[in-house]
């Protein structure tokens, strides 16, 4: 059964809006990265989108330069949170025609000692904040949004889906910071995988791969529960942050604690390196090559270990035997003792910065 990260991908269905309660508890781990910092959330609709009510709403906690926000195409529920534009026609809602956000200043307008979304009125009518509407169709990909990139130190969205390898390169080309959300699958695409093994990029603070509830737009028929507010949310269980920042857990030292042993830890037929069945299972005193799980990389620390690379660039080619329904992409393979093959999942291959006594 597809996944709903899989369905979205296929059928381009990219409208995932992430919970507030997730991006708090991501984003306050770089509290000090943000401080005076322009921030750009460029598939951010403020109508939906935490990301901006997150940064509009700490603004000042955060000590931000600037925040800029676009938002693509028109919102599934338009005029039900705020009006951004006086007198519009039915036909010609600002959630229906693309538009950009930027705010150098937040106060408290109303006095009630909170930010919510009754003061962004008064926020966007401040001299020192602006709303226009955009030329284009606001795609992060269009020439007015990446003139925003350019002016941005950092790039914090939840981008869509089915375009994260070509987000992803546009951070990488203009030289942006990033804290942005993914599927796990993507630490095996070529463009992120570099990144991880150069040391680039890696995976953010939240539990890794336990999977993350976003909102839907109503009119999806499959979902997997609803809040108190009526709203549909689907569950995504392939999902983490990624990010350019440093991140704790990356710094980390591995405790490990097997020995290698040729029965235990057999050679791929078509590749020289070892296999390991799981990250605590890596032998201490091996000086090869070991393939790894992908989940190792939520764990990896530069310091202690060496990406060379993964199945899908290493593999080499498989055994003439293997049946027809064992191929299917690049990947290693163990032989069974009966004489026919396993082919396993992906693989990351590691090797020891330097081998433990």
């Amino acid at each position: 059964m597809a996944t709903a990260f899989e369905k979205a991908k296929r059928n381009k269905l990219d409208e995932f809006y992430t919970q507030l309660s997730d991006i708090e508890d991501e984003l306050r781990h770089y509290k000090e990265q943000f401080r005076d910092k322009v921030v750009f959330c460029n598939c951010d609709d403020p109508y939906e989108s935490n990301f901006f009510k997150y940064f509009a709403n700490g603004f000042n906690h955060l000590g931000l330069k600037k925040l800029i926000a676009t938002c693509y195409v028109g919102s599934p529920i338009a005029n039900t949170q705020l009006s951004l534009f006086d007198h519009e026609s039915a036909d010609n809602k600002t959630t229906r025609s693309p538009h950009k956000i930027e705010i150098t200043e937040v106060d408290d307008y109303n006095n009630d000692g909170a930010f919510d979304l009754s003061d962004v009125e008064y926020l966007l009518r401040n001299r020192k904040n602006a709303l226009t509407r955009l030329h284009g169709d606001g795609d992060f990909r269009s020439e007015e949004c990446i003139e925003l990139m350019k002016e941005a130190d950092i790039i914090v969205t939840n981008p869509p889906f089915s375009l994260f390898r070509e987000f992803v390169a546009q951070l990488v080309e203009y030289g942006k910071d990033f804290v942005i959300i993914g599927n796990t699958n993507a630490l095996t695409y070529q463009e992120a995988f570099k990144l991880i093994q150069e040391d680039k990029m890696r995976t953010g603070y939240t539990k890794f791969n336990v999977g993350m509830y976003f909102f839907v737009p109503d009119y999806w028929e499959e979902y997997h529960k609803v809040d108190e507010q009526g709203r549909k949310l689907v569950r995504v269980s392939t999902t983490c942050w990624y990010t350019t920042f440093d991140v704790k857990k990356h710094k980390e030292y591995l405790a490990l604690f097997k020995k290698y042993t040729p029965e235990e830890f057999p050679t791929y037929i078509n590749y020289p390196a070892i296999d390991i069945k799981t990250t605590s299972f890596i032998p201490l005193d091996y000086d090869g090559e070991m393939g790894v799980p992908v989940t190792f990389l939520d764990k990896y620390n530069p310091d202690q270990f060496e990406v060379i690379g993964s199945s899908a660039t290493l593999a080499g080619r498989a055994p003439d035997d293997i049946p027809k329904n064992l191929r299917g992409g690049p990947r290693f393979y163990l032989k069974n003792p009966d004489g026919s093959y396993k082919r396993l999942y992906d693989k990351v291959v590691i090797k020891w910065k330097e081998v433990q006594p």
